[in-house]
């Protein structure tokens, strides 16, 4: 960090000193701030951006009807709309990010409003190049590929595009779609205003019985107090202010699966999951096997809802005490700059340039570090393809929050490689890619710390923590993939999406996955409207699959070193340049095949079956 900047574990100490976890922006010391203004150094760059970028797509338009010409002036259209997305990317991530460090500041409100209109500007004025490319024929697209050379750097991303020919309208519907793309994305951005900016939970009594306010950023550690009196107090203030609004959510997320169901529809897919599926040549098989071998192995998750329920001395759960950590560490903190430490130590096994280029990062300025009033909850990786691949936090001091780091870095880390190594049209990732990236890190970082620390008291801590990574992550991302497919069905099939049809199938779905030791409630039917991820459809279970995926792949790395290592680096560097459960087999794993996850299911096993042991 910084040269003299304050540490972090003097003003975490601070902040639970505080009678509420809420913080003003402009309490966070800067060092704990990403260094946005790299973007944008003066916000009027981001004025001539805006500009640019839709002066580029006005001025795109005179591609039409010329696209199946000559080879040359294909390949000059595919150039000009890699610079015209570029710029604008850059302008929407730069209004995103700044929304999320406050979403009730008005300013950048309107910058993220004006750069989602952006985005559907530009893809309306370049809508009618997939209709007109599709309709090149193919003997006179070989002919262009023969006699311009250059196309053959668009070749990947031609075949995608060819492979959507049946599912792609004429150029009047494909721009009619794109100008309806703002309003289209609307439910998500109105469950973003209402769970991020309205949403308000009160307050509670702590463990001290001080007076505390239930935020977005502190649910987590008040789910994992010791004390059960504070564990319920915050679950029942949570769900309460969800349930006062149910009738609003479920309108909200039914309209939103509606319109993924219409727009399936309208583009000629059987269902609405192969339309999601479909960009990156994802078979439904790959997630209909998901949930069918997780769904074999619940009864390990329920051997260990008995474990917890005994270790806790309880005659039965109740969801609030799910999260509590059985084994609590002897270090209740850990400062930013001990967990960077810790990080570097587990992810040595990636190699000297991993670890070196990772450390650089943090020190440029990658991360946001601290909760304050109004940021985005939880975290995430994000940046444009010529920006730093930044990362937002709420940082607690707590060691989970090492393990998100390790699993945000595993993002950037990825966007970094790749942005060095592929062109524009290649600079992205799969979100079934990006999710082993960073799970990868979690899983080197726990078997390090699995190794290091021999003590028993510990050594139940770290295993609880895998397996509550296994829990979180494959089991419950599992469980929201299979809510998505029932929700989608059922609109499909025409029913009306109700918050009393949404509650009944999220109840009925979690009695499953936790099992006869939970006892459930009425709060807990409710989870189904806190989830921000259900916005983007079919979208959760990449978590589990590529939780699967790295699971196998730090195995690898672990037992086979360096030339593993290599495999997963060049990995790294592909990007989006094949579908992904090809790119995935340069790293070693074939999650075309349903075994990566029973290997992953039996792991789990092993941990339960060892903490049954020391329990």
């Amino acid at each position: 960090m910084h040269a003299g900047a304050e540490s972090l574990r003097t003003v975490c100490a601070r902040a639970q000193e505080r009678e509420t976890m809420g913080k003003e922006r402009s309490g966070i010391p800067k060092q704990y701030k990403w260094n946005i203004e790299a973007m944008y150094p003066d916000e009027s760059l981001w004025e001539d951006d805006f500009a640019k970028a839709l002066k580029k797509a006005e001025a795109f338009k005179q591609f039409a009807g010329r696209l199946g010409s000559d080879g040359k002036t294909l390949l000059r259209a595919f150039r000009e709309a890699d610079r015209v997305w570029l710029i604008a990317e850059r302008v929407y991530v730069y209004a995103r990010m700044k929304r999320d460090e406050d979403n009730r500041e008005p300013r950048y409100q309107a910058f993220a409003d004006r750069a989602q209109s952006l985005l559907s500007g530009v893809a309306s004025a370049l809508s009618f190049f997939t209709p007109e490319f599709l309709a090149i024929p193919g003997r006179k697209l070989a002919e262009m590929r023969r006699n311009e050379k250059g196309l053959d750097d668009y070749g990947y991303v031609m075949r995608r595009m060819l492979r959507r020919k049946a599912h792609v309208l004429s150029k009047n519907g494909e721009n009619i779609l794109a100008r309806l793309g703002e309003v289209l994305g609307a439910t998500g951005e109105i469950f973003t205003m209402i769970n991020d900016a309205d949403m308000k939970f009160g307050t509670i009594r702590d463990g001290e019985n001080a007076r505390t306010e239930v935020t977005h950023g502190n649910y987590g550690n008040l789910m994992e107090s010791r004390d059960r009196r504070v564990r319920k107090a915050a679950y029942n203030a949570v769900y309460r202010a969800y349930a006062a609004q149910k009738n609003t959510l479920a309108a909200t997320y039914g309209f939103n699966t509606k319109t993924d169901v219409i727009s399936a529809r309208i583009r000629k897919y059987e269902s609405s999951l192969e339309a999601a599926l479909a960009g990156d040549n994802v078979p439904a098989a790959v997630y209909d096997n998901l949930i069918a071998v997780v769904n074999e192995h619940l009864d390990i998750l329920h051997r260990y809802m008995d474990v917890r329920r005994r270790v806790l001395g309880l005659p039965k759960l109740r969801m609030y005490d799910v999260y509590v950590p059985l084994f609590p560490p002897r270090k209740d903190r850990v400062s930013f700059e001990e967990a960077v430490t810790l990080m570097k130590e587990g992810l040595a096994p990636l190699g000297k340039t991993y670890c070196r280029r990772l450390s650089e990062g943090v020190d440029a300025g990658w991360i946001d570090v601290l909760e304050n009033e109004g940021k985005t909850a939880g975290a995430y990786s994000f940046g444009s393809y010529d920006s730093m691949p930044y990362i937002l936090m709420n940082y607690a001091g707590r060691l989970k929050d090492v393990f998100t780091l390790a699993h945000e870095m595993g993002h950037s880390m990825h966007s970094l490689f790749t942005r060095e190594t592929q062109p524009f049209r290649y600079g992205g990732h799969s979100i079934f890619t990006a999710e082993v990236a960073s799970t990868v890190n979690e899983s080197l970082l726990m078997r390090h710390l699995a190794e290091t620390r021999k003590e028993k008291d510990e050594r139940k801590h770290l295993i609880n923590m895998y397996i509550e990574a296994f829990r979180t992550t494959l089991f419950r991302q599992t469980m929201f993939a299979e809510f998505e497919r029932l929700t989608h069905l059922a609109a499909e099939s025409g029913e009306v999406l109700t918050a009393e049809l949404l509650s009944s199938e999220y109840g009925r779905l979690n009695a499953k996955y936790f099992g006869a030791r939970v006892e459930t409630d009425a709060h807990i039917r409710m989870e189904w409207s806190r989830i921000p991820h259900f916005y983007r459809a079919f979208y959760v279970y990449q978590y589990a699959t590529g939780y699967s995926a790295a699971t196998a792949i730090a195995d690898r790395i672990l037992t086979e070193g360096k030339t593993a290592s290599n495999d997963y680096i060049r990995f790294l560097r592909s990007g989006e340049s094949d579908d992904p459960i090809e790119l995935l087999k340069i790293a070693g794993v074939d999650m075309g095949k349903p075994e990566p996850i029973r290997d992953a299911m039996k792991v789990f096993g092993d941990l339960v079956s060892a903490l049954e042991q020391l329990a």
